[in-house]
């Protein structure tokens, strides 16, 4: 309510100030010229001696006297017809480079040029443009700024492309050579433009030879500028943060974000990463085109070897940090990186399964930590958080401690699984690619599901029977040659644990019954019962799982009091 209270003031202001400087004449008005809801009392022959459109008006019509005019479409309204009304007069009044493109396309309209009357309103316009405004960056700028409401008009009469000529080669010399501090400020001056005249200038930059940096350092600036509560607003406390998502702000944004992307230089590397992944976040809550998150993935991906936890997380919650996104941006940003560096494996006539090169150990590290942040959240299922895990090749790592770590933050977040969901949870880790620090851990760890801890136990005790050092990446060989005879014992571990137990079952059994009948009546039959029980445990002794090892557990049923307490297990966490 307050804009349309401001603009009918100005109106009367404006008419007021007309009849100060109309009513002084002797002679009476005979025309009334209606712009919008301004109404102008004026003379004819004061009108017609500039004015060539108006003139024609008053020529052509079929009325004997025109005592109206309606010039509402006049580009800039009431203002600039009351301008050039006061030109009409000979009334001075100020050109500047907020109005000289509207009394340049006011003058256009009302066709005041010289044709019609020398040193008419189009030459008094056009050498204030030549000789002022157009002489910086800040006056260009600031005219084609106000062109945004006076097209086509401005387009056709060249001020636009204009401006974008001077603006653009201008910014070349203040990037080069700044003529002021701080050395980006007309970084600052740009982003006062809608984004169509501005990718107009980064264009017009291109062509003049800009470095990509120069122009990534003016799209950032225009981002963070037109998209603060999103780029750069990192807190989730700004209340327009909750606009609906079909809002006409929400629409505007996505638009905007879109023509930014299309804008961003072809080189990978002209952008920071933390910049790219606000940006692509902002995509993804913005719900903005396939295309345009295709694209800000292919660029972080091209640079990943680059990338932090903090940039990650990034792309992973949402503005108030409290939910994940669907994390499908963070897949495709790792399997982008993972598909540029097996190419460049089979181009150097490798094989990737062995390729570990720096830039994926550190991604690798990288992804190992990202995994240890989000695994804490219970809305992350055992197939999105393997599902990232696999991503990285299990060559790129030499150890696997922090993905142990992730996972045992993963186990600790999700207490009820069982344990077939735990084994999932455990698969994607390698137990003999520990070290031995990780590998105690994992053998105290009453999280981890038997098999891991039985894996940890079996690759500790081979590494003292050997003798070997505890830097495992020496000892893969070994463990490699150990796996399949594992994968074999396991299942023959868990088998004798059954019949340790069968066998304690047997001997209370015997125990009780012995109890229960007299000496005499049940001696003979106590004999055969003892005389069978030895002959089990003979045959149970040939189950041991450790026979080529030094433990002998062929005295298992000895006639001593069977120990059955477990011993205490200590649980550490190193999450």
């Amino acid at each position: 309510m307050a804009t349309p209270l401001k603009n009918t003031n100005r109106l009367s202001l404006a008419m007021e100030r007309t009849g100060q400087w109309v009513f002084s004449q002797e002679i009476p008005t005979d025309v009334i010229v209606e712009v919008g809801e301004a109404n102008f009392n004026l003379h004819k022959f004061m009108l017609v001696a500039k004015s060539n459109y108006i003139r024609k008006l008053i020529l052509d019509t079929k009325e004997s006297d025109v005592s109206r005019i309606n010039l509402s479409d006049i580009p800039g309204g009431p203002e600039m017809f009351e301008k050039a009304a006061k030109f009409c007069y000979g009334v001075n009044f100020e050109i500047t480079v907020h109005n000289v493109a509207a009394l340049r396309c006011a003058a256009e309209y009302l066709q005041m040029t010289d044709k019609y009357c020398d040193n008419n309103l189009a030459s008094r316009t056009e050498d204030f443009l030549a000789q002022v405004a157009l002489t910086s960056l800040s006056g260009a700028l600031v005219v084609l700024k106000s062109c945004e409401n006076l097209l086509p008009l401005a387009h056709d009469l060249n001020i636009i492309q204009r401006c974008v000529d001077i603006a653009g080669a201008k910014a070349c010399v203040e990037a080069n050579f700044p003529s002021r501090s701080p050395p980006n400020w007309w970084t600052e001056e740009l982003t006062i433009l809608d984004v169509a005249f501005f990718e107009r200038i980064v264009v017009a930059m291109k062509a003049r030879g800009a470095k990509a940096l120069t122009m990534a350092s003016a799209i950032i600036t225009y981002t963070e500028r037109s998209l603060r509560d999103l780029v750069r607003d990192h807190s989730g406390n700004n209340t327009r943060l909750m606009e609906p998502e079909d809002s006409d702000m929400r629409m505007h944004q996505r638009e905007l974000l879109e023509s930014i992307v299309n804008l961003l230089p072809a080189e990978k590397a002209a952008f920071p990463i933390n910049f790219l992944c606000c940006l692509l976040r902002t995509a993804i809550f913005l719900r903005a085109a396939s295309s345009c998150k295709n694209e800000l993935e292919k660029r972080i991906s091209a640079i990943l070897e680059h990338v932090t936890v903090d940039d990650l997380l990034v792309l992973s919650f949402t503005y108030d940090g409290e939910r994940l996104f669907d994390l499908e941006s963070v897949r495709g940003i790792i399997s982008g990186f993972m598909e540029k560096e097996k190419s460049v494996a089979v181009f150097k006539g490798g094989d990737f399964g062995d390729v570990c090169t720096t830039a994926m150990q550190r991604v690798a590290k990288t992804v190992d930590a990202y995994l240890g942040e989000i695994a804490t959240f219970g809305d992350l299922s055992i197939s999105k958080f393997n599902g990232i895990a696999i991503l990285v090749p299990k060559g790129a790592r030499k150890a696997d401690d922090d993905l142990y770590r992730a996972v045992d933050i993963y186990l600790k977040a999700h207490p009820h699984l069982d344990e077939i969901e735990r084994e999932k949870v455990c698969s994607v880790m390698d137990p003999l690619k520990l070290s031995h620090e990780a590998r105690v851990h994992a053998s105290q760890n009453k999280r981890l599901p038997v098999q891991i801890v039985l894996h940890a136990l079996y690759f500790d005790q081979l590494k003292i029977r050997s003798g070997a050092a505890d830097d495992t990446n020496n000892n893969m060989p070994e463990a490699m040659a150990t796996r399949n005879q594992l994968q074999a014992d396991v299942s023959l571990v868990k088998e004798n644990e059954v019949l340790r137990t069968e066998l304690l079952k047997m001997k209370m059994y015997i125990a009780d019954i012995q109890k229960t009948t007299s000496t005499q009546g049940t001696s003979k039959g106590s004999l055969k019962k003892t005389t069978f029980f030895s002959s089990v445990s003979k045959t149970l002794g040939k189950f041991n799982p450790f026979k080529h090892g030094s433990k002998d557990t062929s005295n298992i049923v000895d006639d001593a009091a069977l120990d059955l307490t477990k011993p205490r297990r200590r649980r550490f966490s190193i999450s």
